[in-house]
């Protein structure tokens, strides 16, 4: 999921998606891209698990966050895997800013992104057990989808995007060294940053830059 500047967030319309309707308190948000190294707003709870049949893909074009129009980066939909599961966070939003943060994430996510219902599965040290949350998909057919390609093609447009929010290659770097330090490593993405790692070894220093390992289902009271 692309991640914003809080100026350009306030700039935008409101979402053109706006998919599942808002759950009853307690509200969880599923998280499998930016929003799990920068998630950008203020949560009460996170838990590690997953959601059951999603495959986490670099299939959705990018043109206002890790792009531009007519140069647009890849950033990370979930595709429908019946026999798969897409490890990632839930964060329980604050039920004092829950409205808010939606409306804020509608925003952040307009770029061809709805609201989805999933069954999250909670799998965070002895934590176990399952609840509804929401997630953001962008689905084949919206304006920004680019779909399938090789993995080296998806490294090479990659490697030269970049848009307002930052380098593409910075979007998948920082999400497969996260993903890592969960002890939740991704085919998919591990793949991908194995190649810009190849294409880009000089100019990108071991682990400069990226995320630490955080304590499971610890609250977060400050925004990023």
């Amino acid at each position: 999921m692309p991640a914003g500047s809080s100026d350009l967030l306030h700039s935008l319309p409101a979402s053109r998606y706006p998919g599942a309707a808002v759950q009853s308190a307690p509200l969880w948000l599923f998280a499998y891209g930016s929003l799990i190294w920068r998630p950008g707003f203020e949560y009460a709870e996170r838990a590690r698990g997953y959601v059951h049949g999603w495959s986490r893909r670099f299939w959705q074009g990018s043109t206002d966050h890790r792009g531009l129009p007519g140069a647009p980066g890849r950033v990370l939909t979930l595709t429908a895997d019946a026999g798969a599961a897409c490890w990632g966070v839930a964060y329980r939003l604050d039920p004092g800013a829950q409205e808010s943060t939606l409306r804020h994430l509608d925003v952040r996510e307009q770029g061809g992104y709805e609201r989805h219902s999933v069954e999250f599965q909670c799998v965070d040290g002895s934590r176990r057990g399952s609840w509804p949350a929401l997630m953001y998909v962008a689905a084949p057919g919206n304006p920004d989808y680019l779909g399938p390609a090789r993995l080296d093609e998806i490294a090479r447009q990659v490697s030269r995007a970049s848009g307002p929010s930052g380098s593409n290659l910075e979007y998948v770097l920082e999400l497969h060294a996260m993903l890592a330090a969960l002890g939740m490593e991704d085919p998919h993405v591990a793949d991908l940053a194995a190649l810009l790692c190849a294409s880009t070894a000089p100019a990108i220093q071991p682990d400069g830059g990226r995320a630490q390992p955080q304590p499971d289902a610890q609250p977060r009271r400050r925004a990023l």
